[in-house]
């Protein structure tokens, strides 16, 4: 049974093939077009899906959309009667991309069906919609270890649901309620990106890595305005400060005149003010996660709960969650946002649809830690760096890891191309920029000279698995960059007095702890652990590393410049590797030095196609 999960047209479309219930591909469009957040029919994915289980696409036996798009359709239309006449601006513009587009959407999704595979409509296989937040809900517990939890979904808003709870058990999810649109988390928090200066759907990570900086000095003025937190965890927004119901912005004059002016705008300096504003919206989104959290545990009456929907992607609030939440253990969806719901879809499917029986043994879950997107043979990759002229040279593992290890040690840079794409926003080692995390200097070597990026964006650790309690704060393990821990107080490092007063940005440049380059302000980082079982070779260049300097850490980032996707393909990294300051790139057993490349002369058109954000 073979059975096709898509997620497209509104942000990051994505395809996912599973194959008897199992997960065998998965994958975001953005990366094979290069198009940052690219929501347009997922046909690259799709073929590249199928091209890895060796099907075409008359052999699916299901297609499942993760959106329900008449229902969406149903909540747009209500709510600009419900604001009327305000919003007939946003109105005019938003339908007719609705009637060209989005309101027909299963006709348009076979035209696009069939156009890939060249079959007539009529010989597609079955088309289904599941409901957003259910999709959410499905890639969250079909795909954890647990056998029986609580799962919570929480993102901007999906067809009406913007929070929902659900209870899985076995091969069974239960919804038990949810908040209802314009009422969102979500959208509250890409209210305050968008006030910050930062681009909603993409900049509430910076948002969020912005938040140590600052003092929660807002977070009374945020609860005694904006929002009514119930001490279940249930909220409701005063609309009368926002705009995204009906506008073309998230927050209006009123907004603006609560915090004392307009919204920073996108690259302007950062003062102090957009500090405390980030760390005040974020301790209002840990308390409600919190409170929210804590209702469920009551309410269900079980030990583990499962998470997903964009707001799962909030790191810090997510460790907060596993340090003071009642939940004994908490599994997030690695792909949290909207391209995991095409996995959540096809598990639906499967399970729901089709009834069919899931295992779970509370240990393990079925991502596959991640990496179920493309990888590229030996060969392959020989043959493009033959093909541009690109000197090369080639090692097996024995000899490549220590020559890694020794080069980082020495200071060195590292794109890493190694084995199968990850799926989900973040770089697991599989397409990851590696370094020194001992070095005072990587975290702005990496933002300014490789990633192109603000300098007070923090950058999270690698670590063995079997390490990670003697280095930070937890006993639990982070195998998807989604939980945040502190550095070990025996690792820190001693501050002057001058240090000590500093505030703000001038925070930056303070080495914190023996690992600086990925020790946050807070002495926070955003962990991955690493299993040997999932990543091998990963693995093994840790091992190397520490065998070298007696560290098993190191500094990873994806393997990519702002405004681009993650590399996909060895072309990919190779145009990224020449147009950065990077010192070495491994393409699985290849081994490539600047100083030995060709001068690289850039075809600019790549910039037509990168969104900056």
């Amino acid at each position: 049974m073979n059975i096709l999960g898509l997620s497209a047209y509104y942000h990051d479309s994505a395809a996912v093939l599973l194959v008897d219930g199992e997960i065998v591909a998965a994958a975001q469009e953005e990366r094979f077009t290069r198009k940052k957040h690219d929501a347009a029919f997922p046909a690259n994915a799709i073929s590249y899906c199928l091209d890895e289980a060796g099907l075409s696409l008359d052999e699916i036996d299901y297609i499942t959309f993760y959106d329900k798009p008449l229902v969406k359709f149903e909540r747009l239309l209500e709510t600009y009667l419900a604001f009327a006449p305000k919003g007939f601006r946003s109105f005019v513009m938003a339908i007719p991309v609705w009637l060209k587009e989005k309101l027909f959407l299963k006709v348009t999704l076979k035209r696009e069906l069939g156009s890939l595979s060249g079959l007539e409509q009529t010989a597609l296989p079955p088309l289904l919609f599941h409901e957003h937040h259910g999709s959410h809900a499905a890639s969250a517990f079909f795909a954890s270890p647990f056998k029986k939890a609580a799962v919570l979904c929480l993102d901007g808003v999906g067809e009406w649901a913007t929070s929902s709870v659900w209870l899985g058990d076995g091969s069974t999810l239960i919804p038990q309620w949810e908040i209802r649109f314009p009422h969102s988390l979500g959208l509250l928090y890409s209210a305050f990106t968008y006030y910050t200066g930062f681009k909603v759907n993409s900049g509430e990570y910076k948002l969020m890595g912005l938040a140590p900086y600052g003092e929660p000095r807002y977070v009374d003025l945020i609860k005694n305005h904006l929002i009514d937190i119930k001490p279940d965890g249930t909220f409701r927004l005063d609309m009368r400060y926002f705009d995204y119901a009906t506008g073309l912005t998230m927050t209006n004059r009123r907004f603006d005149a609560l915090f004392g002016g307009p919204p920073r705008k996108p690259e302007a300096e950062l003062t102090q003010r957009e500090m405390d504003i980030a760390a005040s919206i974020q301790v209002v989104t840990e308390d409600i996660v919190l409170k929210l959290a804590t209702t469920i545990h009551k309410e269900l009456e079980v030990d583990h709960l499962c998470l997903a929907g964009g707001v799962a992607l909030n790191c810090v609030a997510n460790g907060r969650l596993e340090r003071e939440g009642p939940f004994e253990q908490i599994w997030i969806q690695p792909a949290a946002g909207d391209a995991g719901g095409a996995l959540g879809a096809a598990l639906a499917t499967w399970h729901e649809y089709l009834n069919k029986p899931r295992e779970a043994n509370d240990l393990n879950d079925t991502m596959h830690g991640a990496y179920l997107g493309k990888s590229f043979s030996q060969d392959e990759i020989e043959d493009y760096l033959r093909g541009v002229e690109a000197p090369f040279h080639r090692y097996d593992d024995t000899e490549l890891m220590p020559e890694i290890a020794a080069a980082m040690d020495r200071g060195a840079v590292v794109g890493w191309f190694n084995g199968r794409m990850e799926f989900g926003p973040r770089a697991l080692g599989a397409r990851s920029i590696i370094g020194d995390a001992r070095s005072p200097t990587m975290q702005s070597v990496m933002n300014l000279k490789i990633k192109n990026r603000e300098s007070f964006r923090p950058f999270a650790p690698a670590i063995k698995a079997a390490a990670v309690s003697q280095w930070f704060n937890t006993e639990s393990t982070s195998p998807y960059m989604l939980k945040v821990a502190t550095v070990r107080e025996e690792r820190r490092l001693p501050m002057s007095d001058e240090e000590k007063s500093l505030f703000g940005i001038d925070q930056l440049n303070v080495a914190r702890s023996q690992v600086p380059a990925i020790t946050h302000v807070d002495y926070s980082a955003r962990l991955q652990t690493v299993h040997e079982e999932t990543n091998p070779r990963f693995h093994g260049l840790l091992s190397a590393f520490e065998a070298v300097t007696d560290c098993p850490v190191l500094i990873n980032t994806s393997f990519n410049v702002r405004g681009e996707p993650i590399v996909c393909s060895p072309e990919d990294a190779y145009r990224c590797f020449m147009r950065t300051e990077m010192d070495l790139l491994v393409l699985e057993n290849a081994l490539l030095i600047k100083a030995e490349q060709p001068e690289w002369h850039d075809d600019e058109s790549w910039k037509e196609t990168f969104q900056l954000d």
